[in-house]
């Protein structure tokens, strides 16, 4: 063991029968004066991909690495020779000899184990390492490896071909499971996902879920195959171990974790059965049937989606430390970035979300009611959180934020009528020298003509104001609920009539301005004040 190996392979068979003496002698020596340690570093002894021994000292004179060299020759001398292949440990002082079929193959001292290690743990491994190389000369054992690789290559075709078919039964079921219970999750008492969105999150979840099965089954096939063959076992065995401490790994803090989400389910399911039981209350007052004297048919909507928020807000939060992880950085700082985002985000979402509350509490405007909003006029659709809908004349929907509302003056044209429906009215400035009840009386009749316009309460005409040459009509009107038609054409049917109706009576809609004085006043004489309507039905 102290010679080159080209040497010690050349030597005759006297010389290699001395070999033990002349170790047992090296050994006696070293015993005697102890081994030094150098810096040097360390070696790792491999037979056939397998880690034996590490060589940390200095011993006779042979540096860590040259001791692997010469000890990695001396294993391939025996096991070239063949035999049964026992491997036995001598003592002999203060160093151990590893014996191969009675013949020596290197030494080793204490400060070479690792921790944990011991004499037998490298006998062990090296009788292993020679037997796998024994079975890595076989040509049956060999076939027959590469006939068990092939073999659980088919195995994996059919469970990946049964987890692809397996996949499209699943989506297939998740999807109409979707149809039918997709606007039934709630969140604030409002669908927060639907039919659509929630068919795609379960179909992502299925396709990760296959994929990691996939994977899984795919890692399980490679390292059986790394298994069969003697000099990739190792790697097999170590990804077989891997996948066994990541699975303990997991089901042990899914394991430990149970016990905090019990707490936590126990806690989102009282706060369930509130909302549950609040469900009847607001439901009779969203029907009429109860009167409360905080809540009422126009804020029931509002208040239950605040009741559910508010809620679900006080069970997160006293659910929050037994979820798992939660007193992790990784928690911390996720609770950090969403409370940063709030803060940026806070004064306008909170601006929109306290108008909307304002709107709404105030009873500023129902869902139907005919409003006008700064420049913006039309039917109510949606009064929301943030924003308010309203569908114009034109059959166009604006969306108008809720601070807008807040900020503008409201007209709203429904209120002075009960039920639904809303206020028509239109003004025109007529001369002096027309009769005053001639215009009120021709005025009426274009509104009973109107179709949509109501008759009780019946229309009526005001005169608003007396200027320097005419006087200013206006006519208010009511629109029918039971023929809702947009306010717009409403209004072009009413001013169609008023154009027929004075055309029909020969009186001009305009108002006359000053050039120079007439040739007689514009009066009207007393025995024309009530002149008899032309066109009346």
């Amino acid at each position: 063991l102290c010679g080159a190996p080209g040497a010690r392979a050349a030597e005759g068979p006297q010389a290699g029968a001395s070999a033990p003496d002349a170790l047992l002698t090296g050994l006696a020596a070293a015993a005697a004066s102890q081994p030094t340690s150098t810096v040097q570093d360390d070696a790792r002894l491999m037979i056939y991909n397998r880690p034996i021994i590490t060589f940390r000292e200095t011993l006779l004179g042979l540096s860590p690495a040259e001791r692997a060299s010469r000890a990695e020759f001396q294993i391939d001398q025996v096991a070239d020779k063949g035999g049964p292949f026992e491997v036995t440990v001598s003592p002999f002082e203060s160093a151990m000899i590893v014996m191969v079929d009675g013949a020596p193959t290197f030494p080793f001292v204490s400060h070479d184990l690792g921790p944990g290690q011991t004499a037998a743990d490298v006998a062990a491994a090296l009788q292993k390492a020679l037997n796998e190389g024994r079975q890595a000369r076989s040509l049956t054992y060999m076939l027959r490896a590469l006939a068990y690789t092939l073999a659980a290559g088919a195995v994996l075709a059919a469970i990946l071909w049964g987890l692809k078919r397996l996949g499209r039964r699943l989506r297939n079921r998740l999807q109409a499971l979707a149809e039918v219970h997709g606007e039934k999750i709630a969140l604030g008492g409002e669908p927060s996902l639907g039919r659509e969105r929630l068919s795609r999150i379960l179909s992502a979840a299925l396709k990760v879920t296959m994929w990691v099965l996939a994977l899984v089954a795919t890692a399980e096939w490679v390292g059986f195959s790394m298994s069969q063959f003697p000099y990739t076992r190792r790697w097999g065995e170590q990804m077989h171990q891997s996948a066994i401490e990541l699975a303990k790994l997991i089901f042990g803090a899914i394991a430990h974790s149970l016990p905090g989400l019990a707490v936590a389910f126990a806690i989102f399911l009282l706060a369930r059965a509130v909302l549950g039981m609040l469900a009847p209350l607001f439901s009779q007052v969203e029907r009429g049937e109860l009167h409360l004297p905080w809540v009422d048919q126009d804020t029931v909507r509002a208040t239950r989606r605040l009741v559910h928020i508010a809620i679900w807000l006080f069970a997160l939060a006293m659910a929050y430390p037994y979820l798992p992880g939660a007193q992790t950085e990784a928690f911390k700082g996720m609770s950090v970035l969403l409370g940063l985002m709030v803060s940026l985000g806070a004064s306008s979402m909170l601006g929109q979300a306290f108008s909307g509350l304002i709107v709404t509490y105030n009873h500023t405007m129902r869902v139907g009611e005919y409003v006008r909003v700064g420049d913006v006029e039309g039917t109510v659709t949606e009064v929301g959180t943030f924003t308010t809908r309203v569908r114009t004349g034109m059959g166009e929907e604006l969306t108008i934020p809720n601070t807008l509302v807040v900020g503008s003056v409201t007209r709203n044209y429904s209120r002075s009528i009960s039920g639904s429906g809303y206020i028509v009215d239109t003004v025109l400035t007529i001369g002096y020298d027309v009769p005053w009840r001639q215009v009120q009386a021709m005025m009426l009749e274009a509104a009973r003509r109107t179709q949509g316009v109501s008759e009780a309460p019946p229309p009526k005409v005001f005169q608003t104001a007396l200027s320097d040459f005419y006087a200013e009509y206006r006519l208010i009107a009511h629109a029918l609920a039971s023929r809702p038609r947009p306010r717009a054409e409403v209004l072009n049917l009413l001013h169609a009539n008023l154009q027929d109706v004075f055309n029909e009576n020969g009186v001009q809609i305009m108002s006359p301005h000053y050039r120079g004085d007439p040739e007689r006043a514009k009066i009207v004489p007393r025995e024309e004040w009530d002149p008899p309507l032309v066109g009346k039905g």
